[in-house]
């Protein structure tokens, strides 16, 4: 079986469950990262590419769930996979609220962790898609002139030419010359593109 792209970064304060999750992911040929605690994984991480975290709640310093929200505050967007000998059912709620992917309670089958290892790559691979679809698209908007982008969001709003050139104190012509940047500068070959990629990014 070939080696898939893919790191799966694993914490957890027991050398033994270390090792055996490290030897479970080789399984299915991904790469592992293993530490021991969170100070040990936040002074040493790097992206490399795509993957997940499987973290134990109880770790000694930072806890599993100090550490989710570390992870936001470092901007480290990893799927995270939380895995307890001690969960109970307000544990699994504040976790699930906070954006943790899945909860798993020890004792747990192999099998179990390697499906929600996949689904955890999966949603990290489809998020950085995403996220890099809609980093071209605003750098495409950071291209347009100040009137390119009044013209854009009034051709968005639906507005035709002449209600636009009316509202922007310029000649129809001069809409349509915008206009014909927009579509150009954003990569775009109709109104309705123009419409779906700009409301892909208008909240980030």
């Amino acid at each position: 079986m070939t080696k898939q792209n893919a790191t799966i970064y694993i914490i957890d304060d027991d050398p033994g469950m270390l090792r055996y999750l490290s030897d479970l992911v080789g399984t299915i040929n991904y790469k592992s990262r293993t530490y021991a605690n969170a100070s040990d994984f936040l002074s040493s991480y790097s992206d490399e590419g795509h993957g997940c975290l499987v973290l134990d709640l109880r770790l000694p310093g930072i806890n599993g769930l100090e550490l989710h929200q570390k992870l936001s505050e470092n901007n480290i967007d990893l799927p995270v996979i939380m895995i307890s000998g001690f969960g109970d059912v307000s544990t699994v709620v504040k976790a699930m609220k906070a954006g943790v992917l899945d909860f798993l309670e020890k004792p747990f089958k192999g099998q179990e962790l390697l499906d929600l290892i996949q689904k955890a790559v999966n949603k990290n691979k489809s998020d950085r898609l995403i996220n890099n679809s809609q980093n071209i698209t605003l750098k495409r908007i950071d291209s347009l002139t100040k009137r390119e982008k009044e013209v854009m969001e009034l051709v968005v709003d639906g507005q035709l030419n002449k209600n636009i050139a009316k509202q922007l104190e310029i000649s129809v012509k001069t809409v349509e010359v915008h206009r014909a940047s927009v579509m150009n500068k954003m990569s775009v070959n109709s109104v309705a593109d123009l419409v779906r990629t700009y409301l892909k990014v208008k909240d980030c």
